[in-house]
């Protein structure tokens, strides 16, 4: 595995009057032409040789070397293929002409994946969507490890989000049962924790991973929409009646203790029948008066 090694090479700043080096040239071409015509050959072809081969190529060699580092950036260098380093100090800098300088972002990017459709642990198919915040912190191992590390980010980002609607039922009416509706910040850190596992290798950091659609397939939807509702109403009764029952009980039992009134089981069991009807009857009860004695 190639971890990251920091060569910012060397402040490019105090080397950058170098690029007027061919303006020494001009003098040096003079001398060279006044000692061709006075006759001294070999003194004017060693100028020359400086003014035309040396110089240029001494310009061409230092001008080579100098390259930009933007803020949050890093430039990747390499030399005839082997890993050097990697250059984050921002600005004008300068290294080997002969490094091979490769740019690679280190700022915030989104991906927001494409709507999939997938079961979820139910078997019921859903329309699902993410949105995955990660940046590059590893420089070597994105550029090193993974082909193409944008695009590895997409198709494991994908993968990790059907994995994770999978693992979980749509709805659930049940408070200890996650579910992909119910417990979205449960659902959603577990999908930042596989992203990030799958990425990990890529040099990649998951800052957030969060879903930005998610609703049954369309030729589920309407029934599921019933199924919902039937499945609200029935926990919605389920807590009418526990209810209910407590307040029966409690009523029964500060009877009893209270001595207000003594009642065999036949009077408890139409007591408990003409509670449990009010309580957990639609609409509002009307009350009828027995204008009698108790047991008539």
């Amino acid at each position: 595995m190639v971890r990251e090694r920091l060569r910012h090479g060397v402040p490019g700043l105090p080397l950058l009057p170098l690029i007027l080096l061919p303006l020494v040239s001009i003098p040096i071409f003079r001398e060279a032409r006044q000692e061709l015509l006075a006759g001294n050959d070999q003194l004017a072809t060693l100028l020359f040789a400086i003014a035309f081969p040396l110089i240029p190529l001494l310009w061409l060699f230092i001008v080579k070397g100098f390259f930009m580092v933007a803020p949050n950036e890093a430039k990747v260098l390499q030399m005839f293929g082997s890993y050097i380093g990697t250059a984050k100090v921002a600005g004008l800098r300068w290294a080997n002409p002969f490094f091979n300088k490769k740019k690679i972002s280190l700022r915030v990017r989104n991906f927001e994946s494409s709507q999939l459709k997938v079961n979820d642990q139910d078997g019921n198919p859903i329309d699902i969507a993410a949105v995955v915040v990660w940046r590059v912190v590893e420089t070597a191992e994105a550029m090193f490890e993974v082909d193409d590390y944008e695009n590895y980010v997409r198709v494991q980002s994908e993968a990790a989000l059907r994995n994770a609607a999978t693992s979980y039922p749509y709805d659930s009416h049940e408070e200890h049962i996650v579910s992909l509706r119910g417990s979205t910040a449960a659902v959603a850190d577990h999908l930042k924790k596989e992203v990030q596992q799958r990425l990990e290798k890529a040099g990649v950091e998951v800052l957030e991973a969060r879903f930005s659609h998610m609703a049954y397939a369309q030729e589920i939807a309407a029934a599921m929409l019933q199924r919902q509702q039937a499945g609200a109403i029935i926990a919605a009764r389920k807590l009418i009646v526990e209810g209910a029952v407590g307040m029966v009980e409690m009523a029964l039992e500060q009877l009893s203790h209270k001595g207000i009134v003594h009642l065999d089981e036949e009077r408890k069991a139409a007591m408990v029948s003409n509670l449990l009807v009010v309580l957990c009857g639609e609409k509002a009860a009307q009350p009828i008066l027995n204008t009698g004695t108790i047991h008539q």
